[in-house]
């Protein structure tokens, strides 16, 4: 069995100690991400993506094909209703931006 000196000690405590922010920081953001306000449309981080709320108004839209929804995109975050596109709010499951990208 190895004798721990108390360099060793010390050095582990350290990083245990710098690593805790990390930590910590990662669990604050899991813990408010369900309280995500709804992304507003008329924003214009969503205007500039073509976001809207209801998939079939981007009917019209050359990028979009049918069945393509937030749900179904690899950007949206089910648990929080999230989307990495517009990461401080939640976006509509049935909703659609010209970044819809299938999931794999």
């Amino acid at each position: 069995m190895a004798n721990p000196s108390r360099r060793d000690f010390m050095r582990h405590s350290l990083l245990g100690l710098a690593a805790l922010p990390l930590g910590i920081g990662v669990l604050s953001t899991r813990s408010f991400a369900q309280d995500l306000p709804p992304l507003d449309p008329e924003s214009d981080q969503a205007k500039a993506l073509n976001y809207v709320e209801i998939a079939a108004d981007a009917s019209d839209h050359p990028a979009y094909a049918e069945g393509e929804t937030c749900a179904n995109c690899m950007f949206y975050q089910a648990d929080t209703q999230g989307c990495q596109l517009f990461p401080q709010n939640s976006v509509a499951p049935g909703g659609w931006c010209q970044s819809w990208t299938a999931q794999a």
